[in-house]
């Protein structure tokens, strides 16, 4: 029970201080008799909040960035009108700053024996799981001079997906697909060893791809046109070690290689590859395998939502085996990890021949754009350090990238706006020259 802001009001200018209420609390009741017997009154025909029933349902994912509903059904079983105000109290990263107060507070008014439903807002400002806290309701009594207040846990998880930014970039790189593989009239001829279809022979077409049994059938000389080969598998290694944390503008690295991922995902399952996902730092932190082309990105989506940056250096010896054990057959393994020559060098390298010897290697790493703003400074001595410090960054992640292209490693290494596009272009390479 507490007193409201309208009953003070009134106590103080006719009434005195009289102690305790109830143990406790503290509070100022009239003693002219009839204030003190409308509070009474009013106490006694506010409806009791402790037997409210409350119910939610709405969303349970959403993509960082957009919003999601969450109803809270209120049921008032007593016999009195309920005239409250509501709090549903959720993580403040559930909320974009400044908006909670507004989004959070509802004010509500249930008939005896009926429901009402609220909805709130919620507005994610990072990934993961975000968990409904309480619900807090002050019912108040038809005079306002008295309110009753509880609290009630009413579970609710809404899981924050990844953004997936670069699909915006998919529809150009699903056509460049289906011209490698020989879906639109401008098929690519000579490349892949999956027969297609037959045409008729044209000047300057290999020979070799004569079809000399449908020939003999034909007036003309037919040949055959290849695409590249289907249901190749590719595993996604997500390295969520030390270096994934860096940020990089407003996000850490790990959030701009998920997005890559998400996009080579996509294209590969439309390309009928199978994809899987590990994620790793120095234990397996997700893995997806065994999906179908029409799962394996929800899939994705939802193993990634919850993945955050662990503050560990990456045991590269274990990573290399887990991925071999999750990829026993011939498979392109694309790692998203750091271009640092330190972890590379002490961590990478000595295990990268057991990766190469069986399996086609890619290793994508996020820059840091504002190195580049750095290098390209002048004016002041301050700007020219600053200059020499980038350009020594640089040069260290291209001595690094050329050491792993000596072992047969493609390597792709561009800023977080650029780095899903250009890893998407590098598999279409890959694809094209029959590497996969």
């Amino acid at each position: 029970m507490a007193l409201t802001g309208r009953a003070a009001l009134l106590a103080a200018l006719g009434s005195i201080p009289v102690g305790i209420l109830e143990p406790g609390w503290t509070g100022i009741l009239a003693v002219n008799g009839p204030l003190a017997l409308a509070c009474a009154c009013d106490y006694a025909l506010a409806a009791p909040v402790r037997r409210l029933l409350l119910a939610r349902s709405g969303d349970t994912t959403v993509r960082l960035g957009d919003t999601a509903n969450v109803t809270l059904t209120v049921t008032n079983p007593t016999r009195r009108p309920l005239r409250a105000q509501l709090r549903d109290a959720w993580p403040p990263s559930a909320w974009q700053s400044g908006t909670e107060t507004e989004a959070s507070r509802h004010r509500l008014t249930v008939p005896p024996g009926e429901r009402r439903r609220v909805t709130t807002r919620l507005r994610p400002t990072r990934r993961g799981d975000r968990q409904a806290d309480r619900v807090t309701i002050r019912s108040y009594g038809p005079l306002g001079l008295f309110t009753r207040q509880s609290a009630h846990k009413v579970p609710w998880t809404v899981r924050v997906l990844p953004p997936f930014t670069s699909r915006k970039h998919l529809p150009s790189k699903l056509a460049r697909l289906r011209e490698l593989d020989g879906r639109t009239s401008a098929l690519t001829r000579g490349e892949g060893t999956e027969f297609d279809s037959l045409r008729e022979y044209v000047p300057g077409d290999d020979t070799r791809s004569i079809d000399w049994r449908a020939t003999a059938r034909h007036s003309s000389v037919a040949v055959r046109t290849w695409r590249p080969e289907r249901d190749r598998h590719i595993l996604l290694v997500l390295d969520t070690g030390r270096t994934s944390a860096g940020r990089v503008g407003d996000a850490p690295r790990l959030d701009a290689s998920m997005d890559a991922a998400l996009l080579l995902a996509a294209l590969a399952s439309r390309a009928g590859d199978r994809v899987a996902l590990l994620a790793y730092d120095r234990r397996v932190r997700a893995l997806v395998q065994g999906r179908t082309a029409g799962d394996v990105l929800p899939s994705l989506v939802n193993a990634m939502a919850t993945l955050e940056p662990e503050l560990v250096e990456t045991d590269a010896r274990a990573l290399t085996a887990t991925a071999l054990r999750t990829a026993p057959r011939r498979s392109l393994i694309v790692l998203l990890t750091t271009l640092d020559a330190a972890p590379v060098e002490q961590g990478l390298l000595p295990v990268l021949p057991q990766l190469t010897q069986r399996h086609t290697v890619l290793v994508a790493s996020v820059a840091d754009p504002e190195i580049a703003r750095m290098a390209g400074a002048r004016g002041n001595a301050e700007a020219v350090y600053e200059a020499a410090a980038a350009a020594r960054a640089q040069d260290e992640r291209r001595r690094t990238a050329e050491q792993l292209r000596r072992h047969g490693v493609t390597v792709v290494d561009a800023t977080p706006e650029e780095l899903a596009p250009a890893l998407a272009v590098a598999y279409l390479a890959l694809k094209a020259a029959g590497r996969l």
